[in-house]
């Protein structure tokens, strides 16, 4: 066995899942939340990010090719996502539909799904690599160990999830709304990206 490998995995995976720069976002996303609220959205969204890679390492490729999607395409609805995620964080419309919605099921609230677990924990690039890293050799073992690596990185995301309520009380209100809209900036940027990669690879530029 090759650790080599396996430390350059969880390095890839590290860098493209980025769960330090997600922890503020986590807080941006969570306004207002207690802190047993927070940990148990964040326990949701890792866990469906965790099914979603492992199911696109075990058989991204195929479920792509099978219904005629490249991995260019689905760089570009990723970013397209998340733009729209920007987009609510920038001007605080999803801020200002949480206190008009305080009375109405908490699950119409609930972002663990989307955008958390999904473009965020396992957007475009992190299922991409998923897919190429379970690639690079064939055997259980090494889909094992993929696996393994990618279950201690998400490990490292619920860590830091569990110490936003601490961070979050310390900006305080304000705080948190220069935050919200200074990381809103960065993921329109982020969005951009995608659908300029997803472009890029398609061959069309």
């Amino acid at each position: 066995m090759d650790m080599s490998l396996y430390i350059t995995a969880f390095v890839t995976l590290f860098v493209v899942i980025d769960p330090i720069g997600l922890a503020p976002i986590f807080i941006a996303l969570t306004p207002g939340m207690t802190s047993a609220q927070r940990r148990q959205i964040g326990f949701r969204a890792v866990c469906i990010a965790a099914v979603l890679l492992m199911l696109f390492g075990l058989a991204g490729e195929a479920i792509l090719s099978a219904v005629g999607i490249s991995i260019s395409a689905f760089r570009v609805a990723g970013g397209l996502l998340l733009f729209l995620t920007a987009l609510d964080m920038l001007f605080e419309r999803r801020t200002e539909r949480r206190e008009g919605q305080g009375s109405m099921d908490s699950a119409a609230q609930d972002p663990s799904v989307f955008p958390l677990a999904m473009p965020l924990l396992a957007g475009p690039g992190a299922l991409a690599t998923m897919i190429l890293l379970v690639g690079q050799h064939p055997g259980w073992l090494h889909l094992t160990m993929v696996n393994l690596v990618m279950l201690a990185v998400l490990a490292i995301a619920m860590v830091l999830f569990h110490l936003s309520t601490p961070l979050a009380r310390a900006l305080g209100r304000t705080g948190v709304m220069v935050v919200t809209r200074l990381l809103g900036m960065l993921l329109a940027a982020l969005s951009v990206q995608f659908v300029f990669d997803g472009l890029k690879g398609s061959g069309l530029f």
